[in-house]
């Protein structure tokens, strides 16, 4: 089964990125994320019930690690800010300016979201997780995840106006 769910994360390698760079938005630390869920699903591969979704459980890994992360950095001490160094950003080129200016624009308004809204956000609106899955990765009831969307929605349609 191993093998099997190993050509599947392939698949997700690149959704399990774009979830980890929301939590993070940090691009090392977002593939140190990725890297150690992926290898935590293959060593548990046998917990993993066949006909769920392997994305859904594989979020929740990952989400989990995120967790543990900023566990073990309250310990470690202070990290430096991403958006202090604008020196290692790199740009690949690619895409029109108008595109990319608005992407910022949109990420900037979900980076002021608090992070149980940019989460839900991110599971149902981006990964299309239903509801419920998206319930399950957070470990909150559904009803949560409903409310913490629409208020997600309702916040950045605001600032978009506003914008």
């Amino acid at each position: 089964m191993p093998a099997a769910i190993g050509q599947e994360l392939v698949g997700l390698l690149p959704r399990l990125r774009r979830f980890a760079l929301v939590l993070c938005r940090s691009p090392s630390l977002a593939d140190d994320l990725v890297q150690s869920a992926c290898e935590r699903a293959l060593a548990g591969a046998d917990s993993w019930t066949p006909g769920t979704r392997l994305d859904a459980w594989v979020f929740r890994i990952l989400r989990n690690q995120w967790i543990d992360h900023l566990r073990r950095s309250r310990t470690e001490g202070m990290s430096e800010d991403i958006t202090e160094r604008p020196d290692i950003v790199g740009d690949a080129g690619e895409g029109p300016i108008l595109s990319k200016l608005l992407l910022a624009e949109v990420q900037q308004f979900i980076d002021t979201m608090p992070a149980e809204q940019r989460e839900v956000l991110l599971l149902v609106c981006v990964e299309d997780l239903a509801y419920r899955e998206a319930a399950e990765v957070l470990g909150v009831p559904i009803g949560t995840v409903m409310s913490r969307l629409a208020r997600a929605r309702k916040r950045l349609a605001e600032m978009t106006a506003a914008a």
